[in-house]
């Protein structure tokens, strides 16, 4: 599958096994000091915690990264991944030490899929909502972890979510009439039968 959601999950897989064979990578390129070290801001993007943190952000990229994908095509998808990354990076660091992985970014694709396809269903914790829902709901999560200390960076989240969904507003307020007669969308039938494929129910 030539989709860069697929190159992106197989760079986060590789770094996370250098991160495992060399010491002192991880400390090298997490997201630090941005005045000193401004390349932590993209590298940081690429390294995980755990391997729970990185399949659980690599299953969520999978999902919504397709989905969005498909939605805005090749070169905007990666514009919202990366920009996202960058402002949730940049947000966590006004409050946290140090910080890795990519839930910001794919918070970002969360948040625009809301923007543009807000009534599309997706399952949240094994409940079926819609999209701008399940992004409330997860916004609110994350509004109320940052008055609990862990290791979960949810300033970052909430700011990939917001500037994700900021884009999304941004893009169907200038989009021509005629290219908004022309969109393509994910039909619900078509969600289905792509979410029972890969979730194991139907076999291929």
């Amino acid at each position: 599958m030539n989709r860069p959601v697929v190159w992106l999950i197989a760079a986060n897989a590789v770094v996370f096994i250098i991160q495992n064979l060399v010491g002192g990578f991880t400390g090298a390129f997490v997201l630090h000091d941005i005045e000193q070290n401004p390349y932590t801001i993209i590298s940081s993007m690429f390294l995980h915690g755990s391997v729970f943190h990185l399949l659980s952000n690599m299953f969520a990229l999978f999902l919504f990264g397709l989905l969005l994908e498909h939605e805005i095509g090749t070169k905007k998808f990666l514009a919202v991944y990366f920009s996202s990354g960058i402002i949730a990076g940049v947000a966590g660091s006004f409050l946290y030490v140090s910080l890795l992985g990519a839930s910001g970014a794919i918070f970002g694709i969360m948040g625009y899929l809301a923007a543009i396809r807000p009534r599309l269903t997706v399952w949240t914790y094994g409940v079926p909502m819609p999209m701008a829902v399940a992004a409330a709901f997860w916004l609110v999560l994350d509004a109320a972890g940052v008055f609990y200390p862990s290791d979960i960076a949810n300033l970052s989240h909430i700011a990939g979510l917001l500037f994700g969904a900021a884009l999304g507003l941004y893009s169907i307020r200038n989009r021509p009439k005629q290219d908004k007669q022309k969109r393509r969308y994910v039909s619900e039938e078509d969600f289905r039968k792509w979410e029972d494929v890969w979730m194991g129910r139907e076999k291929t």
